[in-house]
Formats: C-alpha cells, structure tokens, sequence
C-alpha cells in the first residue's frame, strides 16, 4: 500500500520535479494515447509528443525514464526494442514465469524489475520514473492511490491501455482488444519516435490477422472455454479480453464471450451448460499448470464434457493470452491445435 504521507526527501524531490516540468512550459500528463497522435513543439523548440488516450489529449517530451506495469504493457514496450529507454518494469512474481516462455526474454534481464507486487505511486516516485505505462484496474488504481491524475501531480506522465479505457471517466470508447492493441503500439512509436518500427510491426500483425480471419472456418464454430483458475466458481476470459479475440481469430467461440467484462467469475453451471469442445488453460505461475489440468479432468463440473473426454486441453502462455504484440502468434498455434484436433 502507499503510505498516507511520504518521507520528507521524497516530498522535496517532488516539488523540484514539479518545478522543473512547469518552467518547462510542459503540459500535465494525464492519459494520452488512442485515436491519434501528433508531434508539435514548446516554446523552447523541444519536440513534444501529443496523443489522445481514454478520450483525453495530452502533449509531452518522449519519456526518458519510462516504466511499465505487467506483461501487457512491458512486451508492448519491448517488441518495439524500447528496453533502453526504461527506468525499469513491475511484474508481479504472480506472472513472472513468462520471462522464460518469452521471446523478449533479454529484455526482461535488462531492464530493473523495480517492485515484484503491485503498481505505487511511492515506487515510481523513488525510481525517478518520468512515464508510467498501464492499465485501468489493471495497474493503476484510486483505491491504492496511483492514479494517472495523482501521478501528474509529481511531475510522472501517464499512458493508458487503451484495452482498459471503457468507462473511464467519460470515455465512451469501446475498442475490440486487438485493435487496442495496435493503436497502443502505434502511439508508443510516436511517444518514444519510433514510428518506423511500430509501422512495419503493425503491418506485419495486420496481414497475418487477415488471413487469420479469412481462413475457413465451419458454420458452427466449437465451443472453447477460457480457464485461468478457480473452483467454486471459474475466472475465464469475458468479452473485452484479448483471450477472446484470440479464440474468434482461431476460428472457434469463447463459451464466456457474452460476459460483458474483462477477466471475470462466472458461474459453472453456465459453462457445464456450453458444454465446451476445448479448454484453453492459462498457465502462469500462481498455480502449476498440471493442477488445474488434474481438477478440470477429476473434480470439476465439466469433468464430464467433449473437452475432458477427448482431452481437448490447450495451455495457453500467459504473455499470449493478456492484451499484447503475442496475440496474433498465439491465435495462429490455436488455431492449428483445433484444426489438429478435427474442431476447425
């Protein structure tokens, strides 16, 4: 948790950052990213970079001391090779079995992992972060006090994830997951003056998107239930999760994707209902993977179900199945499993 007051070195220190950013004529960072973007310049001819996030437009110098929150935003980071302009990630040691699975893996030995818990403001404050990248409810948070608002007050610039902008404050967007995603990637290349890099990324995941969404499919696509854990009641992917766009692109339907949420309970007789074909399983590190496989096989609801008798389990990657540069490859390997497994 964030201490109600901070210590006297850490107060001076902000008021310096905040009289160093005012004298700089910079504007205050809320939330910035989204529909768009554009570079304009200061009074004293520095670039300052403007984009509109969460329904807000904010204009800033390109960060030098960047942080970012959790697989999403830190792999959104790295596959556009912007592990030298970080001050440092958070991961929280939940998750932190994806460094190994993962592509950027030394990236991630690169860059401090400055807390392994959640986001707080003190820790961006005492790594003299200048950029925090994060979700709504997903990083930042009024009920621990991070907020991109409270951060601007110390001087620290803020970007959403677009994927976490519904029904922040006024916003009314409502973006699909994946295109969250590449509208991210495109205002991280403007923040950061890599536009050439987040151009050929996008283009590249665009195409094979595209043929993704083209490849036939049957009319009555299968039936997959989302599984990240739980037992009285599941935690599976809703509507505004990446996992479901995944499964869409993989030709087949999320059980779960009327949930009109991001991860979320459900309860099981609506899952034993769907009578799932296959079951894709997060696998992090909360919980051996092979745990959740024994009780979805022995002791759960759908024990009974087409996808534990053909064993149709899928383990999916934590860093494939969050909002991310990996969900189009994870989207093509499930695809192949369930055309392998005669369900595509």
């Amino acid at each position: 948790m964030v201490p109600h007051s901070r210590p006297a070195h850490v107060t001076d220190r902000a008021r310096r950052r905040r009289a160093m950013w005012c004298s700089a004529g910079i504007v205050s960072a809320l939330l910035l990213s989204g529909c768009g973007a554009s570079v304009e310049e200061d009074g004293s001819g520095a670039p300052k970079k403007s984009v509109t996030n969460c329904g807000q437009t904010t204009s800033y110098p390109s960060p030098g001391k960047a942080v970012a929150y959790d697989v999403s935003a830190i792999e959104k980071m790295f596959s556009l090779g912007l592990a030298d302009r970080m001050r440092g990630i958070v991961l929280p040691k939940t998750v932190s079995s994806v460094i190994d699975k993962s592509p950027y893996r030394d990236d991630y030995q690169k860059v401090e992992t400055i807390s392994d818990s959640v986001l707080s403001q003190e820790s961006l404050v005492g790594a003299s972060a200048d950029w925090v990248f994060a979700g709504w409810q997903a990083g930042f948070s009024e009920e621990r006090g991070v907020t991109p608002d409270s951060l601007a007050k110390v001087g620290i610039n803020a970007y959403m994830q677009n994927e976490t902008c519904y029904n922040y404050k006024s916003d009314t967007s409502d973006p699909e997951p994946i295109d969250a995603t590449i509208q991210d990637l495109k205002d991280l290349g403007t923040i950061f003056d890599v536009q050439d890099r987040a151009d050929a990324l996008v283009s590249d995941l665009e195409q094979r998107r595209k043929k993704l969404a083209e490849d036939p499919r049957p009319e009555d696509q299968s039936r997959v239930f989302v599984y990240d854990s739980g037992t009285s009641e599941p935690y599976t992917a809703g509507k505004r999760t990446a996992t479901n766009s995944v499964v869409e692109l993989a030709g087949a339907r999320s059980v779960t994707s009327d949930v009109d949420a991001r991860w979320d309970t459900v309860g099981w007789e609506s899952v034993v209902t769907a009578d799932p074909q296959a079951i894709v399983v997060v696998d992090y590190n909360k919980q051996p993977v092979e745990d959740k496989i024994d009780y979805l096989k022995n002791e759960s609801p759908i024990k009974d179900s087409p996808a534990v008798r053909e064993d149709n389990i899928y383990v999916m990657d934590y860093g494939e199945a969050v909002a991310g540069p990996r969900n189009i490859e994870a989207a093509e390997k499930l695809s192949e499993y369930l055309r392998e497994r005669g369900l595509r």
